[in-house]
């Protein structure tokens, strides 16, 4: 369930505890930590809530999307301008190494998550 992991990741991005959060949306903890954790279904208030207070669109919240204002008009940082450039650059054969390495990193950071919530 892709928006659990979203609306952590939002706020831990927004350097939120829990508590913080829960204060300024007007919540019990308990039940953020259950939406957070995938106890609960995410309903759709508080979706549109979360979407919201973070400025982005309910589409990267349930994970439908990687970018976080939707992906009819994505807003890329300069950043992520400089990685698409480079990309473009490379050859078929390099952008296919690339895409490989990509592939790895993104399965090492799955499982270092997923071993960090089993430790909790």
């Amino acid at each position: 369930m892709q928006h659990y992991h979203r609306i952590r990741d939002l706020r831990e991005d927004n350097d939120l505890t829990q508590e913080a959060l829960c204060k300024k949306l007007y919540m019990h903890k308990t039940t953020y930590t259950n939406y957070e954790q995938g106890k609960h279904t995410v309903p759709l208030d508080f979706a549109v809530l979360i979407a919201d207070f973070y400025n982005v669109s309910l589409d990267y919240i349930a994970g439908r999307t990687n970018f976080p204002h939707g992906s009819a008009n994505p807003e890329f940082s300069s950043d992520e301008l400089s990685v698409v450039e480079k990309f473009s650059s490379l050859t078929e054969r390099n952008k296919g190494k690339l895409e490989q390495f990509l592939d790895q990193l993104c399965k090492q950071q799955e499982n270092s998550s997923s071993i960090f919530k089993e430790a909790k």
